[in-house]
């Protein structure tokens, strides 16, 4: 059977208004809105979110309704619910087109997100580059206070929320959800000690929700069409549907929305393949942190469970496929250059490890040294993984460890020609035999 596609947050991008307010009440906008308010508690929202089985599609997975019950009722303090939109690891390119062509939907979960925690004021934290999307999002904010759907008694329901756009400076630590809270408060972005947690002591020490705008923005389609119906898409433990961001050397890039627990090479099939006259070596399963999979992984279920039993993170389902043209120790140089760069410097193992990790990769490439630069590389792997201050030491040494374990032998080739055996200036290029469907 064919796979189809489950357009259901990008049902209206093929609209040249889908981005106004008049193009997403055609398609049921504000609709899950008007219900949650008027026809359920905030408890009952929350339920029937945990219910739904939806989890976090930033890359963590945890699940977003039982996130939502960590905050607790009755303080006296205020409650804030922020949302992650600085998109920025490499290959990772489904919240921004999101936002462009569709930013109502996101707002709508967010409004009604905040009445489940019972929150009076949200933020959206939106990278400072993609200005496009940001005068999108404002523009947007700006239709729904003006159509009652942000700020006093919104739809006379006596709750009440502020919606802040927040434009940050760039930094892609920002996007680890404690140091996207020092960020919004002024500070220099940098993870936080947790214990507390967010839910505990977040933005301005008050309980906060920090969601994925993919999150977010699938809260209204469960709350509009009910827990069952999403439970239709993806698999038992890991429900619903979401983007799959297909990059690199196929036919057809582009967002690819179905239902979790697809296979790449049913996403392949959709995007017509591997580009003429080529084969699959190599891809990423969630976005460059994720270990590497093989033309051996092509019927893996990407699911949270099946990725993860595989060897791999689903992470952010974005998918970058190569083929056999690409040496993949360049490639993995590429990445720990940018993991290098962007490490914020607070802890020791990211800072002086990602550094070393760039310095032993230019020799590899470069074809010098012995084979026990591969086991340098890997110790320092090891000094690193686990011992960050957050996720961003473990991000970087997983391709590197992966791809050892998959292409060893390519890495050797470099040493043994002392040069990259995929420099156009070879006479010969080293071609290994690849096998497979693509």
């Amino acid at each position: 059977m064919t796979l189809k596609l489950a357009p259901v947050l990008s049902r209206a991008w093929d609209e040249q208004d889908s981005y106004t307010l008049d193009g997403y009440r055609r398609h049921d906008g504000y609709t899950a809105l008007r219900k949650a308010l008027t026809e359920m508690t905030p408890d009952e929202v929350i339920t029937e979110v945990k219910d739904s089985g939806l989890r976090g599609r930033g890359g963590g997975g945890f699940a977003t309704g039982v996130k939502w019950s960590f905050i607790p009722q009755g303080d006296g303090k205020p409650h804030y619910f922020v949302v992650n939109a600085d998109e920025s690891e490499p290959g990772t390119c489904k919240d921004i087109p999101f936002m462009l062509a569709n930013p109502h939907e996101l707002i709508e979960g967010i409004v009604i997100g905040a009445y489940a925690i019972r929150s009076e004021q949200a933020f959206i934290y939106v990278r400072g580059e993609v200005t496009h999307v940001v005068r999108r999002l404002l523009a947007a904010v700006r239709e729904a206070y003006a159509a009652g759907f942000l700020g006093k008694d919104i739809l006379g329901s006596g709750f009440d929320l502020e919606l802040v756009v927040h434009v940050g400076a760039g930094a892609y630590i920002c996007g680890e959800e404690t140091a996207l809270l020092d960020s919004l408060e002024g500070r220099r972005g940098q993870p936080r000690n947790r214990p507390p947690f967010p839910a505990v002591e977040g933005l301005y020490a008050s309980p906060t929700v920090v969601n994925n705008v993919e999150s977010v923005a699938s809260v209204p389609s469960i709350i509009r069409r009910g827990k069952d119906w999403f439970r239709t898409f993806g698999s038992e433990k890991s429900a619903g549907f979401g983007f799959f961001s297909l990059s690199g050397h196929v036919v057809r890039p582009g967002q690819y929305e179905v239902g979790l627990g697809v296979t790449l090479r049913e996403l392949l099939d959709l995007a017509g393949g591997i580009r003429h006259g080529h084969r699959l070596k190599f891809w990423t399963p969630g976005g460059s942190s994720t270990p590497l999979f093989t033309e051996d992984h092509l019927d893996v279920p990407l699911d949270f469970e099946n990725v993860q039993a595989a060897g791999s993170i689903l992470g952010t389902r974005a998918l970058q496929v190569f083929d056999e043209t690409t040496c993949v120790v360049r490639a993995v140089l590429r990445w720990t250059e940018f993991y290098a760069h962007e490490s914020c410097g607070k802890c020791t193992p990211c800072r002086e490890g990602t550094y070393w990790l760039v310095q032993a990769y230019r020799r590899l490439e470069a074809g010098q040294g012995s084979e026990a630069e591969l086991e340098k590389l890997l110790d320092i792997c090891d000094n690193i993984n686990g011992r960050a201050f957050c996720a961003l030491g473990d991000g970087a040494v997983s391709p590197i460890v992966s791809s050892i374990k998959y292409f060893r032998d390519e890495y050797l080739e470099h040493l043994r020609h002392g040069c990259c055996p995929f420099d156009p200036a070879r006479t010969t290029v080293w071609a290994p035999a690849l096998t497979g469907a693509y």
